[in-house]
């Protein structure tokens, strides 16, 4: 993981993210995100996904994301400092 690490970006969704971020969600047998994300692009392909109104993660169940998760888990804790509080608790309720 550590080779796909150095091809990591972390960013602010984008209106074409719709089809990728609902594939992460089909892919993870979950319901699509909603609200803003923040995206994990390994290698220029979406591999996690984190809601920034809910604190809920989507994630390529078929790549290791662990650890990509995690790093989108801390940004979103920085992004929003004025929510940060209820972030946390969701995002410790959804761990």
């Amino acid at each position: 993981m550590n080779t796909q690490l150095n091809d990591m970006v972390l960013r602010a969704d984008r209106p074409t993210d719709e089809a990728a971020l609902r594939r992460l969600a089909l892919m993870d047998s979950t319901r699509p995100l909603r609200g803003r994300a923040l995206v994990a692009e390994v290698a220029g392909k979406p591999v996690a996904a984190i809601d920034l109104t809910d604190g809920r993660v989507v994630a390529d169940p078929f790549e290791h994301t662990a650890e990509v998760v995690e790093l989108l888990r801390v940004r979103a804790e920085r992004s929003l400092p004025h929510r940060k509080h209820s972030v946390l608790d969701r995002l410790r309720v959804a761990a």
